[in-house]
């Protein structure tokens, strides 16, 4: 069972729901890499109106002809695992934005193997 608590630097990354990696989508490459950096986890959410240093607004409504939304990658881990994976995402985003910010983990308790997700 994993547990987290007390300080930790949060990492999010902002890129476009169409941006890839190598056929893949970018968003899930990140996570991947991620998971196989021994990170705590990562989320992803996927955003219903944005804009960035295009100033393009991509938005859900109706009428758009923007598909490309904006997706934030979100993890969570203790400092020094988290800006030890930043040299993965130099590789990886040509066009977005990665953010870090110092946080307090309150709660976190991972899954034992055997437990089903409800």
């Amino acid at each position: 069972m994993s547990r987290l608590t007390g300080p930790a630097l949060r990492l999010t990354v902002l890129v476009g729901e169409n941006d890839h990696w190598h056929h893949r989508p970018l968003y899930s490459e990140i996570v991947h890499r991620a998971r196989a950096a021994g990170l705590a986890g990562a989320s992803v959410f996927r955003g219903i109106e944005g804009f960035g240093a295009s100033s393009l607004v991509h938005t859900t409504r109706l009428l758009s002809l923007s598909e490309d939304l904006p997706v934030a990658v979100v993890i969570v881990d203790e400092d020094e695992r988290v800006r030890g994976f930043l040299p993965q995402l130099d590789e990886l985003v040509a066009e977005g934005l990665v953010v870090l910010d110092p946080c307090e983990v309150i709660r976190y308790v991972g899954r034992g193997a055997g437990e089903h997700q409800k």
